[in-house]
């Protein structure tokens, strides 16, 4: 398991933007799965939407993103390097995430040549579905 102090080892995000709290399974340029606990402190929260806070699905995405940057740069050879979101495809958001939910972040590298790479990702809770789609990124 990794703690957010360790991911920040890995990944440049900061809070307010580190969308990860923890990493729960690991495996180096394949596969891996966090969490994120979705608290009514978050930011986005104030204007989205009052009355009604709902998780915008693009931060959701970029949850699984960060995982997956993770799962790249914990490769010796990536180390310090950065990766960066070049685009999400076949996205679906099937449920609204609001304060309260624990998101499972879950990606696995389905392909990777040179520096390009393509993550299935999947955020969840249990057999609840939040979002789904393939990301793609570059190590540069």
């Amino acid at each position: 398991m990794l703690t957010s102090k360790e991911i920040m080892e890995i990944i440049p995000h900061r809070p307010p933007f580190l969308l990860v709290d923890r990493i729960d399974e690991l495996e180096p340029g394949k596969h891996a799965i966090g969490r994120k606990c979705v608290s009514m402190n978050e930011p986005y929260f104030v204007g989205h939407f009052p009355g009604e806070p709902v998780m915008p699905g693009v931060l959701v995405m970029e949850a699984l993103a960060q995982v997956g940057a993770v799962i790249c740069l914990s490769l010796e050879q990536n180390k310090g390097k950065t990766v960066y979101f070049g685009g999400v495809n076949k996205a679906r958001f099937r449920n609204k995430v609001i304060p309260g939910d624990v998101l499972t972040l879950e990606v696995e590298i389905i392909k990777c040549k040179g520096p390009l790479g393509v993550g299935m990702a999947k955020a969840y809770d249990g057999s609840k579905i939040f979002a789904e789609g393939e990301i793609t990124f570059m190590v540069g």
